[in-house]
């Protein structure tokens, strides 16, 4: 099943109820419910949602309600992925992780880049499939993808042009909130396009919205965990793996203490910052495997190793047998 965090369809409701319409009806008219929205990291079936913004844009009179939706929302709205990206050095380096870390965000999109003369193109593939199309779907996530560029290059997001293979509506006046975008419609591919010279500057960090960002999440561990600092510190641990840079340093700022503080009290809890990350790559590891949705070189890479090896013989060790044969038995 592809899946996607209900973030990205933040302020789905309340633009909805602006334009007259019934948010939870049109929800559950797909077979979703609105709880599954309050949550921004939970997981909602990514055809359900492509589906609920066609019938959606249809309801409203709304021929791009995609575009509507994506230009009240912030590079936010991709959670981890986008602060995660956004930490990377160079604009090509952020491009360069996208597919590899975009299972954080969503499963069943993929990013394609190629050069066409002096221009990069970053385009977007569906895997999922709507029996009342992907326009609209497309119409946001082109938005999203211009956003995010945008905001690595420090740009205005309205610079940059969003190219999209469908036609224009043959009503552009009812939309007009949504054409501060640059659209051109009829394209060969739905991608934004800028000079490849680009790549090589320095990724434009916004600290101001990092700092929100682990605050807001350290708010949520505390809610979520609020007498368990292993459950604290695993969380934390399997949303920053893949990034490579899952230190006690990381994990300790985030949760704004000192790492010899959290080691201390780790220590009182007959714990350590070891052997949670080995417990957490372990639990990830016998996940995946047991789904057998990807490759071992992958899920090597996805729980921070730099080899496959390593894995391999960390998870040897871990249950006794490779990770291949640990899989012909549990799938």
């Amino acid at each position: 099943m592809f899946l996607v965090r209900s973030g990205a369809f933040e302020g789905y409701e309340r633009l909805v109820s602006e334009l007259g319409g019934n948010p939870v009806q049109l929800i559950d008219e797909v077979g979703l419910s609105q709880v599954q929205f309050r949550d921004p990291n939970s997981y909602i079936s990514y055809n359900k949602v492509a589906e609920l913004l066609e019938i959606t844009a249809t309801d409203r009179s709304s021929p791009l309600f995609g575009l509507l939706l994506a230009r009240r929302q912030t590079t936010s709205v991709l959670g981890d992925l986008g602060l995660l990206l956004s930490q990377s050095d160079t604009v090509r380096d952020s491009l360069a992780s996208i597919n590899r870390y975009l299972y954080l965000h969503a499963r069943g999109v993929h990013l394609h880049q190629q050069q066409r003369g002096e221009k990069t193109q970053l385009g977007l593939e569906f895997d999922i499939a709507s029996p009342l199309g992907l326009n609209q779907l497309v119409l946001m996530s082109t938005a999203h993808l211009a956003n995010f560029a945008a905001d690595i290059l420090k740009k205005d997001r309205y610079s940059l042009p969003l190219f999209l293979q469908q036609q224009a509506p043959e009503r552009m006046d009812i939309a007009q909130d949504a054409t501060a975008y640059r659209l051109q419609f009829g394209a060969d591919a739905d991608c934004i396009r800028f000079p490849g010279r680009w790549l090589d500057r320095k990724t434009h960090r916004n600290e101001q919205a990092l700092n929100a960002h682990l605050q807001e999440y350290l708010q949520h561990l505390q809610h979520r965990y609020p007498d368990c600092l292993q459950d604290q510190v695993r969380d934390i641990v399997a949303r920053v793996l893949a990034s490579g840079e899952c230190s006690v340093e990381r994990v300790a700022a985030t949760l704004d203490l000192h790492p010899r503080v959290l080691q201390k009290r780790l220590k009182k809890q007959h714990s350590s910052y070891g052997e949670l990350l080995r417990q957490t790559r372990m639990d990830i590891a016998q996940q995946q495997l047991s789904r057998g949705t990807m490759a071992v070189t992958d899920l090597a890479l996805n729980l921070g190793y730099a080899d496959v090896s390593i894995f391999s013989r960390n998870f040897k060790q871990w249950t006794g047998v490779s990770p291949s044969n640990w899989q012909n038995k549990h799938t």
